[in-house]
């Protein structure tokens, strides 16, 4: 039997067959270029199309670019629309090129058909080459006056471009003043739309360096302009009534009855079916009315429809979208929704973000009349099956629990939950009941009788198992077994690998000592060992806190950890009541979906350019941890590389630029943290859970060493509560003989002609970690020297310290130097931070052999304090 014959493909035209491909197309296209023959359209549109799909797909075609002008001579829309594509697309990475296009482009801004001539317009002003300006100005003057509506509205748009190229030939021209004169007299609303958008976008930029601009831009906010565009607003696209709108919603009224003559043109737009249109004009009829409070109550009650009409029909992004801007004003005034509660319940086919928002809008509106049905439906949600939503629900019904509204039937509510045989809904009820214990202490009894119940084990979450924890701590008195659990949980501390848990568990563990000592004090011994040999510095820092306070006084440490505590009555708001007006103030904006408010928070940085002496500012983010007074920014200068003298400069490398540069770090993360020491002065030992007496003896016994003057004072109390706690600490001898004194180390020497290129210093100062960081003040006389880095750069090589980077200007110093030992080739690199105006000097010091770090720190110390004037 024979194989099926192959069938036969022809080329792809967006795949070029050969590398003669375009060579053929150019042919084609120039023996095409001066025919009339019938049916050369045809062939000229199947030649085009293969060109815009080369080019389409990244082929550079060019080289064709001749012959596409010569064959634009004709009046076939579609052949003049690729050919406008093409050549927009070429001139701008090639303005040799777009020459060529001049005269066919100004010839068919003269053509008959007003089509053509937009589009030529169109397409001249698209080139975007600065030396063809001159050329932009009379077809743009004629498209302006042109008959055709759409010929000046591509003009108008014509003039914002040509401004953007070069902004003086624009005002020359007086273009802005036509536009004027356009957007109040034109019969077109489409070029009275792009009128207004252009001298927005114009007399803004021109405001700050020109006063008639600024007045021309305030004069589009009067009165005479803003009445004359509002009574022909039905005219406008939708578009263009959302750019009017928001015109108007910066326009001050002069008086009430201005404000009434407003809202009443503006009253059948709230009924728009497009919700932009509606959104700008509620932003309108809501700033408008900001300084009334009776009629803003009335305007709110009058959005309200419309706004929930717009929620039930659409998309969910655009659900989402309006729900957002609801939210705002239900957060606003939430009394006003009170009523409406049923619009912001889930459906079961809406996305989770829509259901999120609508849970958040349904706790705000609860009150004393509403409150019971709200919650039955939130406690549905509870079993859904998205878990999300789930926890969200359950969320909410504390938050309402927490306004006060019909508290007795809430607690049964999440009571009820903690029976749930789910984790998740388990773990969101306790903290719900925990922060409801912390503002009803009332209901303690009958939580503590359902929490109690609960098994630790059970309970994974962090913040869940952090609130059981605080509960057992709290109500130990009111729990048989809260001791008990507490010291389960303390055998597994190895286990607990979150650190508010252990926090909390060590918080617990107290207030349980104060109230059942007896059945806890060895727990507590226990649990202290453990956090004072906890890798977390604040587990350690804490556990060392409550030694020296149960060491000093135990009646103090109770009034500290475990005083008479009042009902919490506010809970604080994760969102300032500030940042909810600014966030009000941009209605209808991306900062209402966000809930955020528009901010800049960028820091000026350093990159290395390709010069071997400079340095230049580059926007980013610096180093999070740096913290001192001295911070890159706008004022400093430029830095540079630094010198052996105060007169010659030394070239150095090329180094190149990465996110580890030397000058970008302005600290180094974990650098500075010892292993073993856990940023602190006491060094505590490592904890095991089988020896947990003896690690807590000798670290509480290092720890009481350490402080003198406790030690001294309270020497008998510290025995006490370590014999307490069942730690078995050793008493000291009473007279111990003193060791002998260590032999003092030589004195450092620094080689005067130490040498170290910008490359080797960069590439140690990546591979070090830093030693010493220390901050000192520098003398009056220091500081009145320091007005350039100059004089101090050689006043440190004259003290065998070399400066190889310096910058920024005052009260602002940053400085790099090095050093060596005279004897060997150890390196010392330093980090210098000056700020004149504090008086303060911060310094980083990294090097080779760390024991002398110290003793190198000494004299740059000495050598700084020494700087005076000359």
């Amino acid at each position: 039997m024979a194989p099926p014959a192959q069938s036969q493909r022809s080329a792809s035209p967006s795949q070029p067959s050969g590398k003669g491909e375009v060579s053929d197309l150019k042919s084609q296209l120039r023996q095409l270029a001066g025919s009339r023959a019938p049916g050369v359209d045809d062939s000229k549109r199947e030649l085009f199309k293969k060109v815009i799909s080369y080019m389409t797909i990244g082929v550079d075609v060019s080289s064709v670019f001749g012959e596409m002008v010569m064959c634009s001579a004709t009046s076939d829309i579609v052949l003049k629309k690729m050919c406008y594509l093409y050549v927009g697309n070429y001139a701008k990475v090639n303005p040799d090129l777009a020459l060529l296009t001049i005269n066919f482009l100004q010839r068919d801004c003269k053509d008959e058909d007003p089509i053509i001539r937009g589009l030529a317009l169109r397409s001249l002003c698209s080139l975007r080459v600065t030396n063809l300006v001159e050329y932009l100005v009379g077809p743009l003057g004629s498209g302006l006056k042109d008959n055709n509506s759409y010929v000046r509205m591509v003009a108008v748009i014509g003039v914002l471009k040509l401004y953007h190229i070069s902004a003086s030939t624009c005002i020359d021209a007086d273009f802005p003043l036509t536009l004027k004169h356009l957007m109040l007299n034109d019969p077109d609303t489409q070029v009275v739309a792009n009128c207004l958008s252009a001298l927005q976008e114009i007399w803004s930029s021109e405001a700050s360096t020109s006063e008639e601009a600024s007045r021309e831009r305030e004069a589009l906010l009067s009165k005479p302009i803003v009445y004359h565009l509002l009574n022909r607003i039905k005219e406008f696209s939708e578009w263009a009534q959302c750019l009017l709108l928001e015109l108007v919603a910066k326009y001050v009224p002069s008086d009430s009855n201005d404000i009434f003559d407003i809202m009443n043109l503006l009253e059948d737009r709230l009924q728009h079916a497009n919700g932009a249109v509606v959104l700008a004009t509620v932003k309108v009829f809501l700033h408008l009315t900001l300084s009334m409070t009776d009629v803003h109550q009335q305007v709110y009650e009058r959005i309200k429809a419309p706004l929930l009409t717009l929620v039930s029909s659409g998309s969910p992004e655009q659900s989402y979208a309006v729900l957002s801007h609801l939210h705002l004003l239900v957060m606003r005034a939430p009394f006003i929704f009170a009523s409406d509660y049923k619009h912001f319940y889930c459906q079961y086919n809406e996305p989770s973000y829509v259901k999120k928002l609508k849970l958040e809008m349904l706790t705000a509106v609860a009150n004393e009349s509403n409150t019971y049905e709200i919650v039955t439906e939130l406690c549905e949600y509870a079993a859904n099956v998205d878990i999300t939503i789930a926890r969200e629900s359950i969320r909410a019904v504390g938050k309402i629990a927490l306004q006060q509204y019909d508290v007795n039937a809430i607690v049964d509510r999440l009571l009820q939950f903690l029976e749930m045989e789910k984790d998740y809904v388990t773990a969101e009820a306790l903290v719900l009941v925990k922060d409801l214990l912390r503002k009803y202490p009332q209901w303690s009894h009958d939580c503590i009788a359902v929490v109690g119940s609960i098994s630790t084990q059970n309970v994974q979450e962090p913040k869940a198992k952090a609130a059981l924890i605080w509960m057992l701590g709290e109500y130990s008195q009111d729990m048989h077994d809260a001791p008990y659990i507490l010291e389960s949980l303390i055998e597994n501390w190895d286990e607990e690998h979150s650190a508010e848990v252990r926090l909390q568990l060590l918080t617990a563990v107290m207030k349980c000592f104060f109230k059942r000592p007896p059945e806890t004090q060895n727990a507590l011994g226990a649990a202290l060992a453990a956090g004072l040999a906890d890798f977390h510095q604040d587990v350690h820092d804490r556990a060392l806190f409550y030694y020296r306070l149960l060491q000093y006084n135990v009646s103090v440490a109770e009034n500290v950890v475990n005083p008479p505590k009042q009902a919490v009555s506010v809970f604080a708001d994760t969102q300032s009541s500030e940042i909810k007006d600014r966030i009000f103030d941009e209605f209808n904006s991306l900062s209402v979906v966000y809930q955020k408010n528009r901010s800049n928070s960028l820091v000026v940085g350093f990159i290395f350019t390709d010069t071997d002496k400079y340095l230049q500012p580059s926007y980013m983010f610096t180093d999070k941890e740096h913290r001192g007074p001295f911070e890159f920014s706008d004022e400093l200068g430029n830095v540079s590389i630094g010198a052996e003298s105060a007169d010659n400069v030394v070239p150095a490398n090329r180094v190149e630029a990465n996110d580890k540069d030397l000058l970008l770090s302005t600290s180094e993360k974990d650098e500075s943290r010892g292993p073993t020491h856990n940023g602190s002065a006491y060094s505590a030992p490592l904890y095991d859970s089988s020896s947990a007496s003896i690690s807590a003896a000798n670290s509480l016994s290092e720890l009481a060493i350490s402080n003198p003057t406790s030690a001294g004072n309270a020497s008998s109390s510290s025995l006490a509560i370590d014999d307490l706690l069942g730690l078995g600490l050793p008493a000291t001898p009473a007279a111990a003989p003193s060791p002998a004194p260590a032999p003092l180390p030589p004195p450092l020497k620094l080689n005067p002609k130490a040498v170290l290129d910008p490359g080797t210093f960069q590439k140690k100062w990546r591979q070090l970690g830093i030693s010493l960081s220390q901050e000192f003040s520098m003398s009056p006389q220091g500081v009145a020297a320091l007005t350039t880095p100059q004089a101090l750069l050689k006043h440190m090589q004259g003290h065998s310290i070399h400066c190889i980077a310096s910058g920024g200007q005052s009260p602002n110093f940053k400085l790099f130097f090095f050093a060596q030992k005279a004897e060997e080739s150890s390196n010392y690199l330093v980090e210098c931070v000056i700020n004149t105006s504090s008086a303060k000097a911060q310094i980083k010091i990294k090097a080779d052999d760390q024991s002398t770090s110290q003793a190198f720190s000494d004299i740059f110390q000495s050598a700084l304090s020494k700087f005076t004037v000359s």
